[in-house]
């Protein structure tokens, strides 16, 4: 995989940080066809912020098909492909929660999935970079407005 995050990841714009950055090292994947890091020290202002720990992990992975789907082939008289499979990947980010005082950790869970129809890699992957510019830039661009929903309800 070509996934490499380096440390510390700049963290995106949140109503009251200033400058978050996370810090993290190499952990062991849930599987052969993942990568893990866990976030080991935070910075900038963060107030409240917890690092990883086995009771209230912050852990980011990403994953990739464990086998990568093929392209059918065409109908011998249409010429069309009925079936496309899709060649999913994903990236999940588990962060320890509390949801009051005195309760256990309860894991946040931020997942996307990308999915990405076989063949499009090879015939198409200008657009499918063109996707991915385009949801991971929202993503960013929106991550303090996403930040305030979540807590408050109102979109």
């Amino acid at each position: 995989m070509t996934v490499t995050l380096t440390s510390p990841i700049t963290g995106s714009a949140q109503t009251g940080f200033t400058s978050p950055t996370y810090t993290h090292v190499a952990d062991t994947a849930p599987d052969v066809n993942a990568k893990q890091v866990a976030v080991t020290a935070l910075g900038g202002t963060q107030t409240g912020a917890t690092v990883h720990s086995l009771s209230s992990p912050f852990q980011l992975a990403f994953w990739k098909p464990k086998v990568p789907k093929v392209l059918g082939k065409p109908h011998p008289v249409t010429g069309l492909i009925a079936n496309v499979p899709l060649n999913v990947h994903k990236c999940v980010t588990r962060k320890g929660v509390t949801v009051a005082s005195g309760q256990p950790y309860r894991n946040c869970l931020i997942t996307t999935v990308i999915e990405v129809p076989a063949g499009a890699d090879t015939y198409d992957s200008a657009n499918v970079k063109a996707a991915l510019s385009a949801h991971l830039g929202s993503l960013a661009q929106v991550s303090a407005g996403l930040g305030d929903t979540v807590l408050s309800g109102v979109l």
